[in-house]
């Protein structure tokens, strides 16, 4: 009686054992599926970073082009006003 007690909670213990191992590896794919993901959204953050630079550059090249432009334009605008002026007060 006393081997099969024995050998009863030896099958026991050996089946507790293997759920703990097997919840553990459940867990650990878990994790290591939770980080995979982690690391996709890292990926897209950074293209999207990138993307986002180029974008801010390319506008503030265009915004430095129409200031200059409008810099131009005031400036045709007062020799043309003053030209008008000239003829006037002739």
């Amino acid at each position: 009686m006393t081997g099969d007690v024995t050998l009863r909670e030896a099958m026991t213990r050996l089946a507790r054992a293997m759920d703990a191992v097997e919840g553990a590896v459940a867990s650990r794919l878990e994790r290591e599926e939770d980080y995979a993901e982690a690391e996709e959204e890292i990926q897209r953050m950074k293209a999207d970073r990138s993307r986002l630079a180029q974008e801010l550059d390319s506008s503030e090249a265009r915004g430095e082009r129409l200031e200059n432009a409008n810099k131009e334009v005031s400036r045709r605008l007062v020799t043309a006003m003053e030209t008008i002026r000239a003829v006037l007060d002739r």
